[in-house]
């Protein structure tokens, strides 16, 4: 698949899974914990592949291009 998260894009998708993690922790016994520890595993694997299908599909690409001869 094509790289399309840039760096910034990591940083918050890394922030948006430790609060998911957090919250859903400090909801034991919840249904809704389960669905924030799969939203933090959702963030993280796009943070570490750099790939988010559904930015590809939309076209948006937050990786900064770089130019040859600038």
């Amino acid at each position: 698949m094509k790289k399309n998260v840039g760096t910034i894009d990591k940083i918050i998708r890394f922030v948006v899974a430790l609060i998911a993690i957090w919250v859903g922790y400090s909801l034991v016994g919840n249904p809704w914990n389960y669905v924030l520890y799969s939203v933090a595993a959702i963030m993280v694997v796009t943070a570490f592949t750099s790939t988010c299908p559904i930015w590809l599909i939309t076209g948006i690409n937050t990786i900064k291009s770089i130019k040859k001869g600038d």
